[in-house]
């Protein structure tokens, strides 16, 4: 390339976003690009803010994925201190009741769970990292044959059909108009078929470390497969994850979730995680009507009474229950685990969970399956 040609060094930060954006589904055309580096330029700028705000003018996001913008402007500009808040806390992340009066030191973040075989109960704030890795084949198939396969309800609109339980009036009319006002055929109609929503759970404690990574990757490819997921982490805090998934390139979406959640690999309360998925409407108004699958282990620390009564109300509330978990290695699994067993007459299914081979055969049978 011809000197005269080559970008700034020093502007070629902002071009990066721009394709960033673009890669993540915004329309942006080139002559908004110059708009941009030419904003840049007038404002000076002094800050970060002023970078943002000559990309809202500029680049134009659509006012729906202001959220997203803003998302991928901090991963692009600010890095790991993207997602930290003032308070260090954010809305989507509710911190459990704590266990015990404080006896129990939290263990360091090297130490604790090294085997992810055992459940612990105390809390261990850590990030984590995701690894590049290529997609593989159940992730491709979950992909390829969500939108058919995923599990659909009955919609309140209707639509033409050539039998059904509706009959359809002002098409019989019109085509009587045709036939001298004789009535040869009565039209039909039924509901229309819309996507069901799916309420993703996932353990990301210590003794369920060795499928942390396996079940984000498959959780991300689950939003961008459909439309109408939400997705949530618990271990000693409950995190809402869906809009860091939203993003389209999974590294990014990824290391977003990574600085959202701030318990990987630590205790594990999954009563008290799901009492508090319940207790915050918002939170709850998301498992009505929806297929919720828990993908963890049942490995509880805390009361299994907790975790027996937040199982039978989210039964109540959602269309199926599964619960997933690396235990249930064969067809004939019996929860031999306190809290396994006090939540199995209240979920619809208890498979395993053990593989994104199993967790996404069980995903695409929900299509064909009813609530019991």
């Amino acid at each position: 390339m011809n000197d005269d040609l080559q970008l700034p060094r020093a502007a070629r930060i902002f071009v990066s976003f721009v394709a960033l954006l673009r890669a993540n589904g915004f329309s942006v055309a080139p002559e908004q690009t110059t708009s941009f580096l030419a904003a840049i330029e007038l404002l000076g700028p002094r800050s970060l803010e002023h970078i943002r705000q000559a990309g809202l003018a500029t680049l134009a996001p659509p006012p729906e994925r202001r959220a997203t913008y803003d998302r991928l402007f901090d991963i692009h500009f600010r890095g790991a201190d993207a997602i930290e808040q003032a308070d260090g806390e954010d809305e989507e992340t509710v911190r459990l009741q704590e266990e015990g009066r404080g006896e129990d030191e939290p263990p360091l973040a090297d130490e604790a769970n090294e085997s992810g075989l055992a459940a612990a109960r105390a809390e261990a704030l850590v990030e984590r990292r995701f690894a590049q890795a290529a997609t593989s084949d159940p992730l491709r198939k979950l992909s390829r044959e969500a939108a058919r396969r995923l599990p659909r309800r009955r919609g309140h609109r209707r639509r033409r059909a050539r039998s059904g339980p509706f009959a359809d009036l002002r098409r019989t009319l019109r085509d009587s108009v045709r036939n001298d006002g004789e009535v040869l055929r009565l039209g039909r109609m039924r509901r229309r078929q819309r996507p069901r929503k799916i309420l993703f759970l996932i353990d990301v404690s210590g003794s369920m470390k060795a499928r942390t990574e396996e079940n984000m990757k498959l959780a991300h490819v689950l939003v961008q497969a459909a439309g109408n997921v939400e997705v949530f982490t618990f271990g000693t805090r409950l995190t809402r994850v869906t809009t860091a998934l939203r993003l389209k390139r999974r590294e990014q979406a990824l290391s977003a979730a990574s600085f959202l959640v701030s318990d990987w690999d630590g205790g594990t309360r999954i009563g008290d995680a799901l009492q508090a998925f319940l207790a915050v409407p918002r939170f709850g108004g998301y498992a009505r009507g929806a297929a919720v699958v828990i993908v963890s282990d049942g490995l509880e620390r805390g009361d299994p009474a907790a975790l027996r009564d937040a199982v039978a109300k989210l039964s109540r509330r959602a269309w199926r229950v599964s619960w997933l978990t690396p235990l249930a290695t064969s067809p004939g699994f019996a929860p031999q685990t306190e809290a396994l067993i006090a939540i199995r007459r209240f979920v619809d299914d208890l498979v395993d969970g053990g593989s994104s081979a199993a967790v996404v055969a069980h995903l695409l049978s929900l299509g064909t399956r009813r609530a019991a």
